[in-house]
């Protein structure tokens, strides 16, 4: 395992080692092509860094990479400090915390925890397809509800269903959200941009269930991809769908491209959809498109929200500066639905 980097990245102390050992696991059955790193993590519950100005201090990501294999993942930099990469190592070889559940329950000890909200899918997919063999997540969700520590979930998979009476409980306990990112239900981009995920109308439905069992759940319509699933017709039918499953909000992300992101996902489009690159080449000379388009998008977005029978609430929070380093992007509006 010498060719990864395992003193880097996550811990506080960045001259310690991140994994004291690391034990490779040839996939088989539904996983085959794929490696799953085991590692004993020093920490989990990690703080975020102040400067990525997220609404939350506080995350817990058991897994690095992820099988979702989305062409535009934000995440896929975070590979490139363990020495892998950010295509096929980063959608085949993943990183798993064995430990993770027993380190929650440490962290989470009332005489060192404050008791403070956590965040969970901000940088990988909890309930990504290992998800089912390593049962990590519901471990973690054992734990918070334990300690009636609130905490929220971010995710694309339908896997979190398995877990919907596990969360109801945890809900009854504390302030506890399971959110979902649908991007498109147009099945060819669908398919094209993220075919590691569920179809997009089994998380609609998913996001149905879970706020009939008392969790609440809401979409970030994201992200937009230009040229791609930012047809009108192809957003409205986003936002019909979320209103009528009772999302709790709707919020829409215009695509970014960070360094590293930005080098893998052109790469992926000049191969997918050559035509085009040169669109993208003029409205991403940064990270971010310009802010007149992402408030456009918002803008179309709250008028969708209203007339198909939600309120649209909370003003725009844009950024054109690329961050020194990748994170999960800043919030875009959100549009809140009191249906």
């Amino acid at each position: 395992m010498s060719e990864l980097r395992w003193r880097l990245a996550d811990g506080p102390d960045p001259q310690g080692a991140l994994f004291e050992e690391v034990e490779r696991h040839v996939g088989r059955g539904e996983f085959r092509g794929m490696e799953f790193l085991h590692v004993h993590a020093r920490r989990v519950i990690n703080e975020v860094p102040k400067a990525s100005r997220m609404p939350f201090r506080w995350t817990i990501n058991a897994y690095r990479g992820c099988s979702h294999a989305c062409s535009y993942c934000f995440a896929r930099p975070t590979h490139e400090y363990l020495g892998m990469n950010t295509g096929e190592d980063f959608e085949r070889r993943i990183v798993v915390k064995v430990n993770a559940v027993e380190r929650v329950r440490a962290e989470l000890a009332p005489a060192r925890w404050a008791g403070e909200h956590i965040a969970m899918g901000t940088n990988t997919d909890p309930y990504q397809r290992c998800e089912g063999k390593y049962r990590l997540t519901q471990g973690i969700v054992t734990e918070l509800s334990a300690a009636a520590n609130p905490f929220s979930i971010l995710t694309k998979s339908t896997l979190v269903l398995r877990d919907l009476d596990l969360l109801a409980e945890a809900a009854r306990r504390t302030d506890v959200r399971a959110n979902f990112s649908i991007g498109t239900l147009d099945e060819e981009v669908w398919r094209l941009t993220e075919p590691g995920t569920p179809h997009p109308m089994r998380r609609v439905e998913a996001v149905a269930r879970l706020n009939e069992a008392g969790i609440p759940s809401g979409v970030l319509l994201a992200p937009v991809l230009p040229g791609l699933s930012d047809d009108p017709e192809q957003i409205e039918a986003v936002v019909k769908a979320c209103v009528e499953a009772g999302a709790r909000f709707v919020s829409p992300l215009l695509l970014h491209l960070r360094p590293g992101v930005r080098e893998h996902y052109l790469s992926w489009l000049v191969e997918a959809r050559p035509d085009l690159a040169e669109q993208y080449a003029t409205l991403y000379p940064r990270a971010y498109a310009p802010t007149k388009t992402q408030d456009r998008l918002s803008d179309l977005v709250r008028g969708m929200v209203e007339r198909h029978g939600g309120r649209a609430v909370r003003a725009a929070q844009t950024r054109t500066d690329p961050p020194r380093r990748p994170s999960p992007p800043t919030p875009p509006r959100q549009l809140d639905l009191e249906l």
